[in-house]
């Protein structure tokens, strides 16, 4: 559900007008509608009577404290001419699943979001271009794929930010996550759950926010085991060895030195097991046939390739907000590792290699922004971003010996070492000035400035322009322009030396290596929101982006590692319908999005691609292989007395894959796979249990209707395995307040 609104700015900020946008359930939506008595599983404040009878005046005092800082905090980024959709934590355990699902399946009730394999999803065709902050703080890129570092548990509020984005966000910009933590002094207590059922699913799980004086702190925490850590192969309901096992823990620590200053420490942590899960009854193609000590069966249930993930970061962050100035000034680190091991012999018989990979990337960055008010008139707003990471990539790869024509010439295999090791460096400033021009007219302008070196390097200088006009009293219209300089992810660039595998299994089909460059991109967005009645907001929106350089990921080996690459020149356009009803009781929305995105001629990591696939693309214009032309959902909260009944829909025309000519040419991403719907369902029920708090029980019903469907289907430009849609899940939970 979405509400799109002209918003202003409070306490000392110049007005800040940007298109905001509220997920389902609508009350509980509180930037724009408050909280809505008696939502389940929310963290309600106590009316401000009631707590000035119940807390000390001290307490009080710290609370407001809290309360100015924030603001200040959110005054110092502005969202204005981008979309931005916003949802928070009472938001989250409304919907089927609740925080008990991974952040992604959270993601996806926004417009203009497609779901892909390995827990990927894709904003506004992008492959990734995806970058996530904590509290206004970047955190830098990791490794894992399919893992999942962010708890949706940690959530007092989510932003997505698409669109034309202001000169403050840079280096990823198809979407902005934006967190902002739950507080032990705005939202004390917690609660400890356990949330199970279908694919062997077990999920415990605690949180708890509290606070001494003028220092608070929230944690939380949670384990996650069952039988489906990947998405299936076969579409079968409980895949054959695709067992995981996550852990998840997040740390907020907060001290509000006075009326203008804090200082917060923020800690996360995730580590993942998953096996790679196998299809049943296949074994090793022949041709080629490959000969491995005298075998050359192999039955694919029987494979054992296994991957852990690793993520942890840490931020000290302080804020200083005192008269006209605002300013908030952090130190981040993280490390992200990937393990990947693979089944020795049946590896090197199903593929010809088998590859055992390790990749490991430790980031450390100072971030600074900061706004002024220079007069009502206008806000300078200006920041500065540095960034080194050094990435170390091990593999060793078992192949085998082969002859000029590819044919076999021996079954004992040989190894391929290589190792390598690099650093990144990255800088970043920006210059903006927001400006009513009118009061019903506000024009954001700035630039930034990005430079990086790594594999290769270069430089951009960015304009950015945003305006915002309120035609009428319910008519918002918005659009803006900017220049986007997008560096490929460095943790992610292979390093693999394709001369090293001549005359083995894995030689590849072209020779050509290039590194990955930087994208350079001209986006605008141009969108209009309507209010029609007090319930009801429609709004469309729509954008165009035309590139050089491209940056597209793939999975190119049985690592479960995407790698980058770039198409020449790019071509993304699309529209976004939006519907929104947020009654009392009754919420709804729905969003439609068409979209195309087209890349032509590979020119980075061409190794990867067959002849075939570089001679087409060389002259052609072809569907990147997550485009979904067609992509909507929808859903509906009801909520009577203490009962709340929920469901969701996900419709999809099918990301695109290869097809196959009559005269046996093969056009690169030339079809998609069949449209698909999946409907959730979940109903949930709070109890009050005297003297002891509340119990909430609920009951979730996944892919209700049991349609089996295909994300993947194993062709496609960079697509390495099939993967199929969740069947049909049945998942219970008790949560009891602390």
């Amino acid at each position: 559900m979405f509400r799109f609104v002209a918003r202003a700015a409070s306490g000392a900020m110049a007005a800040s007008v940007g298109v905001t946008a509220c997920l389902l359930p609508a009350w509980a939506c509180s930037a724009e509608l408050g909280q809505a008595a008696g939502a389940p599983d929310a963290e309600p404040l106590p009316p401000p009577v009631a707590a000035a009878e119940a807390a000390p005046i001290q307490q009080i005092e710290i609370v407001e404290k809290v309360k100015r800082l924030n603001e200040a905090r959110e005054g110092i980024q502005t969202q204005t001419g981008a979309s931005v959709y916003t949802l928070d934590n009472a938001a989250i355990n409304a919907v089927p699943g609740g925080d008990n699902t991974l952040l992604n399946q959270v993601i996806l009730q926004a417009p203009e979001v497609a779901q892909d394999s390995f827990g990927q999803f894709h904003v506004r065709g992008e492959h990734n271009g995806l970058q996530y902050r904590v509290n206004g703080i970047i955190l830098p890129e990791g490794i894992s794929v399919f893992g999942q570092s962010l708890d949706p548990r940690l959530i007092s509020s989510m932003s997505l930010i698409t669109g034309a984005l202001p000169a403050e966000y840079g280096l990823r910009t198809a979407g902005i996550i934006d967190i902002t933590t739950k507080n032990g002094t705005l939202q004390p207590g917690g609660s400890v759950s356990i949330y199970g059922g279908s694919h062997g699913t077990v999920q415990p799980s605690f949180n708890y926010a509290g606070s001494s004086g003028s220092f608070n702190y929230f944690v939380v925490g949670d384990y996650l085991r069952n039988r489906l850590g990947i998405e299936s192969p076969d579409g079968s309901s409980n895949p054959i060895h695709d067992d995981t096992k996550q852990y998840h823990g997040f740390a907020y620590l907060e001290d509000v030195l006075d009326a203008d200053n804090r200082l917060a420490l923020t800690f996360g942590t995730s580590s993942g097991s998953f096996q790679i899960p196998n299809r049943s009854g296949l074994q090793p193609p022949n041709p080629p046939g490959w000969n491995v000590n005298g075998q050359t069966a192999f039955p694919s249930q029987n494979l054992d390739e296994n991957q852990r993930e690793i993520t942890q970061f840490a931020i000290l962050s302080w804020q200083h907000s005192e008269g006209l100035l605002d300013t908030h000034t952090a130190l981040i680190s993280r490390y992200s590792s990937l393990n990947f091991q693979p089944d020795p012999l049946g590896d090197l018989l199903f593929t010809g290699i088998s590859q055992q990979a390790y990749k490991r990337n430790v980031a450390f960055g100072l971030q600074s922004d900061s706004a002024y008010k220079l007069n009502d008139a206008h806000t300078i707003r200006a920041g500065i971003y540095l960034q080194t990471d050094r990435s170390t990539s091990l593999t060793t790869s078992r192949v085998l010996p082969v002859d000029a024509t590819g044919a076999q010439i021996g079954t004992t295999p040989v190894s391929v070492v290589d190792d390598s090791a690099k650093t990144e460096r990255i800088e970043s400033v920006y210059l903006q000035d927001e400006y009513r021009l009118l009061p019903s007219l506000t024009v954001n302008y700035g630039v930034r400035f990005d430079n990086f070196d790594a594999f290769t390097s270069g430089k951009q200088l960015s304009p950015r322009l945003n305006v915002v006009w309120q035609a009428l009293p319910d008519t918002t219209v918005h659009g803006g322009y900017s220049r986007y300089f997008s560096p490929p992810p460095f943790e992610l660039v292979g390093n693999e030396t394709v001369s090293k595998f001549a005359g083995t299994s894995n030689a590849p089909a072209a020779t050509q290596a290039d590194s990955p460059k930087a994208e350079r991109a001209n986006y605008v967005d141009l969108g209009v929101e309507q209010k029609i009645t007090g319930e009801l907001t429609v709004a469309i929106d729509s954008y165009y982006k035309w590139s050089h350089d491209l940056i597209d990921e793939g999975q190119f080996g049985a690592p479960i590692i995407l790698t980058p690459f770039n198409y020449r020149d790019g071509r993304q356009f699309g529209i976004i319908l939006s519907t929104n009803y947020a009654g009392r009781d009754l919420s709804a929305y729905a969003n439609l999005a068409f979209q195309s995105d087209k890349g032509r001629d590979f020119e980075s990591a061409q190794f990867n691609f067959s002849q075939g696939n570089l001679n087409y693309v060389a002259t052609h214009y072809i569907d990147l292989d997550h485009e979904q032309r067609v992509t909507a959902v929808a859903g509906a909260s009801y909520l009577w007395q203490e009962t709340r009944l929920s469901a969701d829909l996900l419709f999809g025309s099918g990301l695109r894959a290869s097809v196959t000519l009559p005269d046996g040419s093969v056009i690169p991403n030339g079809t998609h796979l069949p449209y698909y719907t999946q409907v959730n369902t979940g109903v949930s029920h709070v109890f009050h249990i005297a003297g002891a708090g509340m119990l909430t029980a609920r009951a979730d019903v996944i892919n209700l209707f049991d349609r089996e469907y295909q994300i993947r289907n194993g062709t496609g430009v960079g697509v390495g395995a099939s993967q199929y849609g969740p069947r049909r899940g049945y998942f219970f939970g008790l949560s009891k307040s602390l």
